[in-house]
């Protein structure tokens, strides 16, 4: 039997995270989030989920135990699954960070995976975490269906992994705000079956 993994963003965010950075910034779900979270729990309810995984982070945490609602899998916090920490620039405006720093917004904008954020973190590093834990999650779930519940930044890194993607093709991968990704392997050969969907996502 084949492993698979479903890999699903979290929720929308609460209001006060629209216009601005945030990545380790712990901010909870708005109520359209908790909607979008009902309609991938509905679609899932059939899935035989041994277990779900999630960022410890709030939009994802709460977001997973929607998800979780109703079945008796575990539900675990998986700290190197959270998002990238953007240091200095969390919380900030985007036109703030621009003022501010000038230089290294525009290096942002043009290379995004190759920016080290001032006291943050660097893509290279958070791949490398991700990757790392996917793989542990991976090797404790063999032949069995998991629930990753996470970021757009980790799941992007993810299916560039699994389709052997440069880096700079990253963000060409969409992930909407509760979408839905399926990743299952032929031997050890990771393929992606389903990519950014949602049902029933209100308007």
């Amino acid at each position: 039997m084949s492993t698979r993994c479903w890999l699903i963003r979290h929720g929308e965010p609460a209001e006060e995270a629209r216009g601005r950075c945030y990545g380790s910034w712990d901010i909870g779900l708005s109520e359209q989030g908790q909607l979008q979270m009902g309609y991938a729990s509905r679609y899932l309810r059939d899935e035989p989920i041994a277990a779900i995984y999630a960022s410890p982070q709030r939009r994802a945490w709460d977001s997973a135990r929607l998800l979780a609602g109703g079945r008796t899998c575990s539900c675990e916090a998986a700290p190197d699954l959270r998002e990238i920490d953007f240091g200095d620039f969390e919380g900030r405006t985007y036109d703030e960070i621009a003022t501010c720093y000038p230089d290294l917004y525009r290096q942002w904008m043009e290379t995004p995976t190759l920016v080290q954020f001032p006291n943050g973190e660097s893509f290279s590093a958070m791949r490398t975490r991700v990757v790392a834990e996917f793989a542990r999650i991976r090797a404790g779930h063999g032949g069995q269906t998991v629930a990753i519940v996470t970021h757009s930044g980790p799941i992007r890194i993810l299916v560039a992994w699994a389709l052997q993607m440069p880096d700079q093709g990253l963000f060409r991968i969409a992930q909407d705000y509760g979408a839905l990704n399926l990743m299952a392997w032929n031997e050890n050969t990771p393929i992606v079956q389903l990519l950014n969907y949602s049902r029933g996502r209100p308007t």
